[in-house]
């Protein structure tokens, strides 16, 4: 009696689990490679790829943060008239597959430094922040590379530098406010433009 009780205690408590894999988003590859080749195309390249520097590069990004931002575009929380209209339509699935396709991609694009006078300077202030201004190391939540970390943190290395300057920008101004606990928006409203210049740059140097 006491095992038969014990064995269905087992088996109710496994039911949430089991429920809560079953809710996942399957992961679909080739129709996340359709939507890629045929809507993201565009702006960011059928793999990722993107030539155009206002738009970021998505090949090797973090799945989970693709995932995220997509999510944020759909709702509105990031705010972006383009990329709301192109993630409406866009299923959870459909989210997390991309996320999980671009994620695969290798990067091909060769990014370079705008100017490598200021490169040392972003160095720098990714290594070591900014004391005075009270500006924490970059590093600290986006790793020693760049490399990023999933879901929070983005992978910059080797990122358009437009691109990452823009977004330093609009969170300094309040415009893109998705960030948690609004870390990159009190970091980035201490940063002076030549900093967001110089850690843009710095990133498009390392690979």
């Amino acid at each position: 009696m006491i095992r038969t009780t014990a064995l269905a205690v087992l088996l109710a408590a496994s039911i949430p689990a089991f429920a809560n894999e079953a809710a996942k988003p399957a992961v679909d590859l080739a129709k996340a490679k359709e939507i890629a080749s045929n809507v993201c195309v565009a702006c960011h390249g059928a793999d990722g790829n993107s030539v155009i520097p206002a738009y970021p590069i998505l090949a090797g990004q973090g799945a989970d943060y693709i995932t995220k931002q997509l999510g944020n575009f759909k709702t509105m929380v990031r705010n972006n008239p383009i990329m709301f209209g192109m993630s409406a339509t866009l299923s959870d699935e459909d989210m997390k597959s991309l996320g999980v396709y671009f994620s695969q991609q290798p990067r091909t694009v060769a990014v370079a430094p705008r100017d490598e006078a200021v490169v040392a300077q972003g160095k720098k202030l990714w290594q070591r922040g900014d004391f005075e201004r009270g500006v924490p190391a970059c590093s600290g939540c986006h790793g020693p590379t760049g490399a990023g970390l999933p879901a929070m943190f983005p992978r910059l290395a080797g990122q358009h530098p437009d691109y990452t300057q823009a977004q330093l920008t609009i969170f300094r101004s309040g415009e893109r406010a998705n960030d948690p606990a609004k870390m990159m928006r009190m970091i980035a409203a201490k940063l002076s433009d030549e900093q967001m210049r110089a850690v843009a740059d710095y990133m498009a140097s390392v690979k």
